[in-house]
C-alpha cells in the first residue's frame, strides 16, 4: 500500500476513531485502525470495538493498493503534528507502516491487517432520511440522563419509539427521567422501540456536529443501529433489554406550578451548590408566592441561598432535590431549537413526589423532565 493524502483530510478520518479504539483491550487490534487503499483513488479509514464501528471514505492519491492496520492513537498524533499540507503513507515489510512529510518521517509498528475484525455489512437495512439537527437534538436532550451503573444494562442507553410519524427518545437512571420528541416521518421498521447505547450516542453525536451538509440516514437491522453520512458510516449494537414503561413515571400535573427564567435558575442552582455535599449535591427550594429560596447546607463548609423572583401563587412548599439533576435538565434545554428556552415551568405536588421540568409556553411539548425529590 502506497498512497498521498491531504493531512487535514487523514487527520479528520483518524479524529472519528479516537473514541471507539479500546485503549485497554485484551484484542490489541481494537486498538488499531484498518487503512484500506483502492484503486478509485479512496482511502478507506476504519475502526471497531466489536460494537461500535465506523468507516469513512476519504479521497487521495493511490499509488498502490494495499491495506493496513496501526495504532490509531499514535498515527493520529503524528499526523496532527506534520509539517507540510500533504503526507504520504506506504506500508513496509513486516506490517509497517512509512508516514513521510516534507522532512518527517516516521515508522510505525502495525499488525496484519488480514487480522482485523469484519466490519457489519447492512445492506438490505431499510434507511429513513432524517434532518441532522432534530436528531442531534434527541441526543442531547435526553443522554445526560442514561444511567452509568453497568449492572441495569438496559438503562445504559437511550431509548427511541417510532410513533405516528415522529420519534420519541427517553432516558433514565433511576432518580430522573428525559424525553423529547420530534416530528420525523418514515418508516423504520421498529415494533417496541430500541435502545442505543450511550458510547454509539455519543459517536454518532460527532458525526451530526462535523457538518450540517449532505443528507443523512438512519436505520435499524438486526439488532443494530446504522447511520449514514455522505462518505461515512457508523453501525451499533442495540442495547439487548426491555427499556421500562416510561409512561407510568410521569405524574400528571401538579398544583403547584411556577415559571422562572431558566438561565437565572441555572446560576443560583450553580452557586448554592457550591456548598451542597460532595456526593448528593442537596439543595432545598422553598417556593413562596413570587419567589423561589435555594438553599444549601453542609456541616463542613457552611451554608448558601439566595431568593430567585417566579411566577407562582399558591401555598408554601418546601422540598429537596440533587442540584445537579436539575442543572442537567436547564442545560440541556439550550438545545431546544429554534432558540433556547428562556423561561421554564416546575410543576409540584407535594415535598415527597418527583417535579416535572418543561419549557415554559409553546415548546411546551417538545421536552419533558422528571427529577425525583431528596429528603433534607
Amino acid at each position: 500500500m502506497e498512497l498521498k493524502i491531504g493531512v487535514q483530510e487523514l487527520s479528520r478520518a483518524l479524529s472519528r476513531s479516537q473514541g471507539i479504539v479500546e485503549k485497554k483491550s485484551t484484542m490489541p487490534i481494537l486498538s488499531h485502525v484498518l487503512l484500506e487503499a483502492t484503486k478509485g483513488g479512496q482511502l478507506s479509514v476504519s475502526a471497531t470495538d466489536l460494537d461500535i464501528s465506523v468507516s469513512s471514505e476519504h479521497a487521495c492519491e493511490v499509488l498502490k493498493e494495499g491495506r493496513a492496520c496501526v495504532p490509531a492513537k499514535q498515527l493520529y498524533e503524528i499526523v496532527k503534528a506534520l509539517p507540510e499540507k500533504d503526507v504520504l503513507l506506504k506500508r513496509a515489510a513486516n506490517n509497517w507502516l512509512e508516514v513521510k512529510s516534507g522532512s518527517a518521517e516516521f515508522r510505525i509498528v502495525g499488525l496484519a491487517a488480514e487480522d482485523f475484525p469484519a466490519l457489519p455489512r447492512f445492506e438490505k437495512v431499510q434507511l429513513v432520511t432524517v434532518q441532522p439537527r432534530q436528531l442531534l437534538e434527541l441526543i442531547e436532550l435526553t443522554s445526560f440522563a442514561a444511567s452509568s451503573d453497568e449492572t441495569r444494562y438496559n438503562l445504559n442507553g437511550v431509548f427511541f419509539e417510532p410513533a405516528d410519524g415522529s420519534l420519541r427518545a427517553v432516558a433514565t437512571d433511576g432518580h430522573r427521567l428525559s424525553l423529547a420528541e420530534r416530528p420525523l416521518p418514515g418508516d423504520f421498521h421498529v415494533k417496541k422501540g430500541v435502545i442505543l447505547p450511550r458510547k454509539g450516542l455519543t459517536e454518532m453525536k460527532k458525526l451530526l456536529l462535523d457538518t450540517v451538509e449532505g443528507e443523512t440516514k438512519l436505520g435499524f437491522i438486526e439488532s443494530s443501529a446504522v447511520l449514514r453520512r455522505p462518505g461515512v458510516s457508523l453501525a451499533m449494537r442495540l442495547i439487548d433489554g426491555a427499556f421500562p414503561d416510561y409512561r407510568q413515571v410521569i405524574p400528571k400535573a401538579g398544583e403547584k406550578r411556577f415559571t422562572v427564567g431558566r438561565e437565572r435558575f441555572l446560576d443560583t442552582l450553580r452557586r448554592i451548590s457550591l456548598l451542597s455535599s460532595d456526593k448528593a449535591h442537596a439543595v432545598k427550594l422553598e417556593l413562596e408566592a413570587g419567589r423561589l429560596r435555594v438553599l444549601s447546607q453542609n456541616p463542613d463548609l457552611g451554608e448558601g441561598r439566595e431568593e430567585v423572583p417566579v411566577e407562582y401563587q399558591g401555598e408554601p412548599l418546601k422540598i429537596g432535590f440533587n442540584a445537579r439533576y436539575l442543572m442537567d435538565v436547564l442545560g440541556a434545554m439550550v438545545n431546544l431549537e429554534p432558540v433556547a428556552v428562556q423561561d421554564v415551568a416546575m410543576e409540584l405536588a407535594d415535598d415527597l413526589s418527583p417535579g416535572v421540568v418543561k419549557p415554559a409556553g409553546e415548546s411546551a411539548t417538545a421536552f419533558t423532565a422528571v427529577v425525583m425529590p431528596m429528603r433534607i
